[in-house]
């Protein structure tokens, strides 16, 4: 298993001969308006993603698989809905298939606790996209863990530390693990992503996972970055945390 971070959540793995897209936000640099309702202004993406036009579109071709955790702009924008191929075996939460089809996805798999594919044993996990009211309006948002062989990944998505982020690293005692950290937030409410404490907590679980911290300094409202989460989580974990 190999990771590929590009920028944000999108990610590529790349497992055994397959290669799966996670999370794909594709738009050029302040393609998007900014998110309203934070301390300022910026239009999104924040910065532009690590490759050109052509080296995006021949990285698409060699796709074999998309998992979309949930369809806020910044992990699914309408750039990935016109260049992700349409054939391709899209992994999604139900209550997002009606969206995905209208778009013109032709082959959905809503994961509703677990599917098999090219011997990767997917299944769907839960979490907490903030807290109060403001999680509530935020959801629904789901992770995904990949399971073959020794191998065992844990995708949290746009999460907050909660019980079902535990249970999860409780259950299926992932080697790898990918937050989404950033401790996104509005002006009003607490934040809605994983702040530096969230990945401390990630850290410090008996699962020993591995944690790869992403969604940070491309989107306006993602005020922890890197050398913040850096400097809060310390040096104590050795190789244990990983900070593309």
């Amino acid at each position: 298993m190999q990771i590929h971070f590009l920028r944000h959540a999108t990610i590529i793995i790349a497992w055994g001969s397959h290669k799966i897209l996670v999370d794909p936000m594709l738009s050029h640099k302040d393609a998007l308006d900014t998110v309203p309702n934070a301390a300022n202004t910026r239009r999104n993406p924040l910065i532009d993603l690590p490759l050109s036009d052509a080296a995006l579109s021949a990285m698409l071709e060699t796709i074999d698989a998309v998992i979309v955790t949930h369809l806020h702009r910044d992990h699914w924008d309408v750039a990935a809905q016109q260049l992700v191929p349409k054939h391709l075996p899209l992994f999604c939460q139900p209550e997002d298939v009606e969206k995905l089809t209208a778009q013109g996805f032709t082959q959905l798999i809503p994961v509703h606790t677990s599917t098999t594919w090219e011997g990767i044993r997917i299944s769907r996990t839960g979490g907490q996209h903030g807290t109060g009211e403001i999680g509530k309006m935020m959801a629904p948002v789901s992770g995904f863990v990949l399971e073959e062989g020794a191998d065992r990944l844990y995708i949290a998505g746009d999460t907050i530390w909660c019980d079902e982020v535990k249970a999860t690293l409780d259950q299926y005692q992932p080697t790898d693990t990918i937050v989404n950290a950033g401790a996104a937030q509005f002006i009003t409410g607490d934040p809605i992503t994983m702040t530096a404490e969230d990945v401390l907590q990630v850290l410090q679980h008996p699962a020993q996972t591995r944690v790869t911290a992403v969604h940070m300094e491309a989107i306006n409202h993602c005020y922890l970055t890197k050398e913040m989460l850096k400097s809060a989580i310390g040096d104590g974990f050795g190789d244990r945390l990983i900070i593309p």
